[in-house]
C-alpha cells in the first residue's frame, strides 16, 4: 500500500464514524479484517466483527447522542502498514455538546484494518458525556 492510499484509508475510516445513513455501522465494519482485534480505551479487547460490531452498536444507535469524529493529524508508516491518527470527539446530547481528544493506533494489511488501538484523552466514560 502506498504512503497516500494508506492516509486515505485512515482518514476515510474516521470519516465512517460520521454518517447518519441507516448502513454506517456496516460501512465502518468492512473497513476490518474479519478477525480484526479492537482494544477500546476503557481496557476492553474485542476479537472479530462480530465483537467489533457489538461495541460499536450504541455509538451507531444514537445511545450517547450524537457522536462526530474530525480527523487532525495522520502519521503513516506504509511500509509497515501503520498509522496513527489524532482525532477530536464531539458528543451532542439534547443542548449539551461535550468533547474529548484521542487517537488511535492502526495495523493495516491487504487494505483492511487488523488491529484498532484506541487511547482517549478524557476521564468521563462516554456513557455519561
Amino acid at each position: 500500500m502506498r504512503q497516500q492510499d494508506l492516509v486515505e484509508l485512515v482518514i476515510r475510516f474516521t470519516d465512517s464514524f460520521n454518517s447518519d445513513r441507516p448502513d454506517a455501522l456496516d460501512t465502518m465494519l468492512a473497513f476490518f479484517a474479519e478477525n480484526a482485534i479492537y482494544d477500546q480505551f476503557d481496557g476492553k479487547r474485542r476479537e472479530g466483527r462480530a465483537q467489533i460490531r457489538t461495541a460499536f452498536e450504541p455509538q451507531f444507535n444514537g445511545v450517547f447522542g450524537k457522536v462526530r469524529f474530525k480527523t487532525e493529524d495522520v502519521f503513516a508508516d506504509a511500509d509497515a502498514g501503520k498509522a496513527v491518527v489524532r482525532w477530536h470527539c464531539a458528543i451532542t446530547k439534547g443542548t449539551k455538546t461535550t468533547g474529548f481528544r484521542g487517537l488511535d493506533v492502526l495495523q493495516v494489511s491487504g487494505g483492511k484494518i487488523t488491529h484498532k488501538f484506541t487511547y482517549a484523552k478524557t476521564d468521563t466514560p462516554l456513557e455519561q458525556a
